[in-house]
């Protein structure tokens, strides 16, 4: 097979004529030659499409595997979707993996295009997987990323130990960057720009009632509307969507209820009937529908939706696919919604562009962001131009506006990597999986990254690095020899992993939980526990932070838990004069927020109580669990034995929400908190009553096929 027939495969699969400029360039860059690419290009530019031809030609051509790596798992999911149905027809296995960190997938041998997060081909390079060296191209999407805090190093990391040891080749797909150059020299690549876009863009600022945009075009509002009604209500005639983009959970929320009337009035008969149906849906994803709930399913009515992380994922994939759909038509949204996500907005309305920073207070976002989001704006598939309207509150602001956003460029990306807590967690794992065997290999290794790339000088780092091995050698996570790296000789600085050391790299949690975990449970082995105790102990971790607020009613009860179950907190409280001491407290409240959980408490209550929201609990729970099943881990290779039946039981409780008593019940296939509890309460409290009851009186109390079910288990 040639290139040219890989090129008209993939135009065929996604039904387009012909390369865009963009995938041209890449194409006469040298795309299907052996050479790593960096291609920056706009939002919607086509710049998967390019991936996809890179792709086909390294399973078809070149047979070996891609890794396809997101930032997102809703978005690895899109792209699974998308590519099994374009490309399984030409008998590519197209797998997934977004989940369990500490699993190895086997199972993924047999797939050639593998799309990952980078969280989860971290974990599957620390489990030693037997198929690296089966892999023959890297995609990085959203590589400019690199930026983020949060999920930056460890993007920066798997690329570095891809350089470092079976060298695939690299394509990495950004935004417009400024120092997209700067980026290529890193992963020897070949920096390809274009400021191409399919669809043409016109992103202005509105203020006084008009909106003027680059390129020159203008809008004249009705000044007795507020702006933002007024762009919604001519979104809506022109039978287009819209996003707009607002700053706060709060907000976007609020504004979805404020716009409901106006949306309403462009709704048509067949619209109402959907958008019920839809609102129904969304009303009852939850046994117990909360305020949140009632509240989106109340807009959804309406014909407009809010968007935000404290939705459930089944919420907000109905709105995702009900937008793109067509059946809403507004979507109010926090930022997060500009992450990649193939919306078939026509207009976007950014109308917060400060956001608060502890550091900073209320500041500008960056302009790299608000690219990201204009970049929503007008999609190949449903649009020949889309609009991106920027909110200014002044005359002033207007102007900064227009200079800083519209005409400006947008920042540089910088590694996050030299970072002591991020560095724990890496330099660990590279010890552990042997992939850095010798202080000298360990800085040999750190010496291919972004940041010594960027920085240059790595005495910085040097001392960083020092530092932790320092500190994982004090915790007994590794074995060390020798004296600082510029002393140390080649014979005398070895780096082993110890036995926990390995384990606690394989769980991906930070090596400082890890050494917290363990020294508590020591001291619960000795002492004796409970679930709260337990419970207090995973509050008390890096990956539980932000802990809940503390208001001044809280107090009382969080003294009253003190006084209950103080001997069995790990943990004695600080004086309330210690630094720690708040800490300590919101800890408690945490532990709290989760023994109301276990104490059956729904969602309902849980976000009237605490303010943690139905998609708040469910990321709460998940990390509770991780956390968890860390715990039970480590215990049982420190044979922990009294210590291990409590947290087994608390990982039940806090997984399925239940007290004690239900735990006999909820093992079974189709029984969660709510059926368990309609079985306890009707007196079917063992396994063994489940047997002895009739089939007939079993469906009158939780229905016919749940009986059966529970029947055929308990035979």
């Amino acid at each position: 097979m040639t290139s040219e027939e890989i090129v008209r495969k993939v135009l065929e699969a996604s039904s387009v004529p012909g390369l865009n400029p963009v995938q041209d360039m890449a194409v006469k860059a040298g795309l299907f030659e052996r050479r790593n690419m960096v291609l920056a290009a706009p939002t919607a530019s086509g710049k998967t499409l390019v991936a996809e031809m890179a792709s086909l030609k390294t399973i078809l051509l070149n047979h070996r595997k891609v890794v396809y790596i997101v930032p997102l798992r809703a978005l690895a999911s899109e792209k699974y979707e998308e590519f099994k149905k374009k490309y399984e027809p030409l008998g590519i296995r197209v797998g997934m993996s977004i989940g369990d960190y500490d699993q190895s997938d086997p199972w993924l041998a047999n797939y050639d295009l593998i799309i990952v997060t980078s969280e989860k081909m971290d974990s599957l390079l620390r489990h030693g997987i037997s198929w690296t060296d089966s892999i023959g191209l890297v995609v990085a999407d959203e590589i400019h990323l690199l930026d983020s805090p949060n999920r930056g190093p460890t993007l920066e990391i798997v690329l570095t130990r891809f350089m470092h040891s079976t060298k695939p080749e690299i394509l990495g797909l950004s935004a417009t960057i400024s120092n997209y150059e700067e980026l290529a020299g890193w992963l020897k690549a070949e920096p390809v720009k274009s400021d191409y876009r399919p669809v043409k863009l016109y992103v202005g600022v509105c203020y006084d009632s008009k909106v003027n945009f680059l390129p020159k075009k203008e809008i004249t509002l009705n000044p007795d509307e507020t702006s933002i009604k007024e762009l919604v209500n001519d979104t809506l005639k022109k039978k287009k969507q819209g996003l707009i983009f607002i700053s706060t959970r709060k907000n976007a929320e609020s504004a979805a209820e404020k716009l409901g009337e106006l949306v309403k009035k462009h709704l048509t008969p067949d619209d109402i009937q959907n958008l019920s149906e839809l609102s129904g849906k969304i009303l009852h994803v939850l046994d117990h529908p909360t305020k949140q709930c009632e509240r989106l399913a109340g807009c959804i009515k309406s014909g407009i939706a809010f968007h935000h992380a404290g939705l459930t994922n089944q919420q907000r994939s109905l709105v995702e696919n009900s937008f793109r759909e067509g059946v809403v038509k507004i979507i109010a949204a926090t930022p997060t919604l500009a992450a990649g996500l193939n919306l078939p907005a026509w207009r976007v309305i950014i109308r917060d562009l400060k956001r608060y920073s502890r550091f900073g207070g209320m500041d500008y976002i960056p302009v790299l962001e608000i690219f990201q989001m204009a970049g929503r704006a007008g999609r190949p598939k449903w649009d020949t131009e889309g609009q991106a309207i920027l909110m200014a509150k002044s005359e002033s602001e207007a102007k900064h506006l227009w200079e800083y956003y519209i005409k400006g460029e947008p920042e540089k990306i910088y590694s996050k990597l030299g970072i002591e807590p991020v560095l724990r967690m890496h330099v660990l794992s590279l010890i552990a999986s042997g992939t850095t065997p010798t202080k000298k290999s360990l800085l040999d290794f750190f010496s291919k990254t972004f940041y010594a790339h960027q920085y240059k000088d790595l005495s910085e780092l040097e001392r960083l690095l020092e530092k932790v091995i320092a500190l994982l050698r004090d915790i007994n996570f590794i074995e060390s020899s020798g004296s600082p790296f510029r002393k140390a000789s080649v014979q005398e600085d070895e780096l082993k992993p110890t036995k926990i050391g390995r384990r606690v790299s394989e769980l991906y949690i930070d090596p400082l939980t890890a050494h917290h975990l363990i020294k508590n449970m020591k001291l619960a082995e000795e002492r004796g526990t409970n679930s709260f105790g337990v419970m207090h102990m995973i509050s008390k971790t890096v990956e539980m932070f932000p802990l809940l607020g503390i208001r001044k009613s809280d107090m009382q009860k969080i003294n009253e838990l003190l006084v209950d179950y103080e001997p069995f907190l790990m943990e004695k409280p600080p004086n309330p004069w210690d630094i720690e001491y708040d800490d300590y407290i919101r800890s408690i409240k945490t532990a709290w927020f989760f023994n109301e959980w276990t104490e059956e408490a729904g969602e309902d209550a849980i976000l009237d109580y605490f303010g943690v929201t139905p998609g708040e609990l469910r990321v709460r729970l998940s990390n509770a669990d991780w956390l968890l099943y860390s715990s039970h881990e480590l215990a049982l290779l420190l044979d922990l034995k009294n210590t291990l039946k409590e947290i087994r039981k608390t990982r039940l409780r806090v997984k399925y929400g239940i007290r004690e008593e239900l735990l006999a019940l909820v093992v079974l296939r189709g029984v969660g908190r709510v059926r368990a509890r309609t079985l306890y309460n009707s007196g079917l409290r063992k396994l063994d009553d489940l047997r002895k009851i009739p089939l007939e009186s079993l469906e009158r109390i939780i229905g016919p096929k749940v009986a059966r079910e529970i029947k055929e288990q308990v035979v």
